[in-house]
């Protein structure tokens, strides 16, 4: 049985000692309160605390009669379950953290994206699937995200580019979806609490072990302290030979010799590596785990960080060391997401959780130099801390949501870097100078 909240608070000194302990404000405790229950990433530090165990936090199950129509469920950390109608993959994701997306578009491109590895997406625009599928918005050769929670069942595809409809694709791809859930309930919940633990089945036999689930999604320690980069990486280098950015008219970009760049893959999507080669650079990409005398070894005029999955506390073990070489070796360096936030650690600053991360292409970013707003397409867990950054780096972006740090500048070490995807894809273009703005460093 589910220990009551208050008698949790109690046992911590009250709700700001609670506050204290988990790192969080006292609105987030009072949040708690009102939404009847603690984020599962919390559990152990309260535990250590107070003598509970992991069982006290999440209740059983009380419903266990499926509802009628109910092929699938959604199972949160504390025992929550969201019943609907599974569609995709069969099968049982392994535990995952529960995200929400507010794009509107560009759905297929999302799941697509390595950074989303570890997590099942709740898409908040509900209709998810109206124009199907295609081999060209693929954004790398398979899904990372492990399950997909709409609202609305997946409409007949409408779109002239469809080659498959969303199910089918899903199901290709061994990845179930679930629909039928009140997905704004849902992201009201993760706004409030942050995002929990879950698991999602769609059993092809209709059983469904909901205690199983609970203790399952509830074991999980989160992705903190998660290293997903080695897992998403490519194994071996290889150059970027698919062309540059896709346009209405002419399909993908042609493009010929230019600066040679070496990207580092931290889980990199390829619309990033077509904005490099039509910015004008000969990209070489090379693993995760990629030493400094092979990434020089190719000679390169600059060094891409990319995007990527998980905790950059942990990816930062190996990749910061290399990063730092680079430096030493005075090659520019641009970064973005996860590799902004490897770049701003290397430069001596610090990383953490966000409560809920920014996910979507209509995140709003202040440029503090220009004072220029952008429209941003982001997907992160983690931010830099500010007030860690040492002197010599400079803030140059904002995110107006929440105030974290979307961009960082070292004017003297000729590197920069931007918590968001200026790439896009899905997304608005508005950063796309970027990549201009890298090459013109290249000399």
């Amino acid at each position: 049985m589910q220990t009551p909240i208050d008698e949790i608070l109690r046992r911590l000194g009250g709700a700001d000692a609670a506050a204290t302990l988990t790192g969080v404000s006292p609105e987030a405790v009072r949040k708690w309160r009102s939404g009847g229950a603690i984020p599962a990433r919390h559990w152990p530090a309260i535990c250590a605390a107070t003598g509970l165990t992991m069982a006290d936090f999440s209740t059983p199950p009380a419903e266990t009669e499926i509802p009628p129509g109910a092929t699938a469920a959604l199972v949160l950390a504390d025992g929550s379950v969201f019943w609907g109608r599974g569609f995709g993959a069969f099968g049982v994701t392994a535990p995952s953290e529960l995200c929400f997306n507010t794009g509107l578009t560009g759905y297929q491109e999302t799941l697509t994206d390595p950074s989303y590895a570890g997590q099942i997406i709740t898409f908040t625009f509900p209709h998810i699937g109206n124009v199907g599928t295609n081999p060209e918005d693929m954004e790398a050769a398979q899904i990372f995200a492990r399950g997909l929670v709409v609202k609305e069942d997946s409409a007949p595809p409408s779109n002239y580019r469809s080659t498959a409809d969303l199910g089918s694709w899903l199901k290709k791809m061994g990845v179930p979806g679930i629909s039928g859930i009140d997905t704004r309930a849902l992201t009201l919940r993760i706004r409030d609490l942050g995002a929990p633990s879950a698991v999602m089945a769609y059993p092809e036999d209709g059983r469904f072990d909901l205690s199983a689930l609970v203790a399952t999604a509830a074991a999980w320690a989160g992705l903190e302290g998660l290293d997903l980069a080695k897992e998403v990486s490519c194994t071996q280098s290889y150059k970027w030979e698919d062309g540059g950015s896709w346009s209405w008219a002419d399909g993908f970009a042609k493009t010929g010799a230019g600066k040679r760049v070496v990207a580092i893959d931290y889980g990199a999507k390829r619309n990033i590596l077509r904005s490099l080669a039509s910015a004008g650079c000969e990209v070489f990409v090379v693993p995760a785990t990629a030493t400094f005398e092979q990434v020089m070894s190719l000679n390169p005029a600059g060094v891409f960080l990319s995007n990527g999955p998980g905790d950059p506390a942990a990816t930062a073990a190996y990749a910061v060391p290399v990063i730092q070489q680079i430096i030493m070796a005075g090659r520019p360096i641009f970064g973005i997401c996860l590799g902004h936030q490897l770049l701003a650690t290397a430069l001596g600053g610090r990383t953490y959780k966000l409560e809920r991360g920014h996910r979507g292409a209509n995140q709003p970013v202040q440029d503090l130099v220009t004072g220029k707003v952008e429209i941003t397409s982001q997907n992160h867990g983690f931010a830099v801390d500010q007030a860690s950054l040492p002197e010599g780096v400079e803030v140059t972006h904002v995110s107006l949501f929440d105030g974290s740090n979307e961009g960082i500048a070292c004017k003297a070490k000729r590197v920069f870097s931007v918590q968001y995807h200026p790439e896009a894809s899905p997304g608005p273009s508005d950063s796309s100078y970027l990549f201009k703005r890298f090459v013109e460093m290249l000399g």
